[in-house]
């Protein structure tokens, strides 16, 4: 409500901390709780450690599952190549947004490009 309420657009919220790799997208008019802008969601994840998947996601802000990568089973070693990080590129005459979310070899397994729903103001 509040980035809503102060006209703060096209956030993205890039998140790690967490064991699989994803893309959610969050829609009001899917959502519980509806007050607020559609915005993504990257997932990244882990760095160096057991993997596992994700729980189910919440309803309050109406995520759709867009892409999603996890191990068949809980606390997989790291060696099973279940470790994953994020690319972020933004160029800086379109605004336009590029989220690559990558596996151990740098390889990507999902990409998107975003465009900015704003116009872009620059800093000088």
């Amino acid at each position: 409500a509040y980035l809503r309420a102060q006209k703060v657009r096209d956030c993205v919220w890039l998140t790690a901390d967490v064991h699989y790799c994803a893309a959610h997208h969050y829609q009001p008019d899917l959502a519980v709780f509806q007050d607020f802008d559609p915005f993504w969601e990257f997932v990244a994840g882990p760095l160096n450690a057991g993997s596992f998947g994700p729980n189910v996601l919440d309803k309050t802000f109406g995520p759709e599952l867009v892409f999603q990568k996890a191990p068949p089973a809980q606390n997989t070693s790291p060696f099973a190549g279940y470790q994953f990080f994020g690319e972020v590129n933004i160029d800086g005459q379109t605004g336009e947004m590029s989220v690559a979310l990558r596996d151990l070899d740098g390889v990507s397994v999902f990409e998107r490009k975003l465009q900015p729903a704003a116009e872009i103001s620059r800093i000088v």
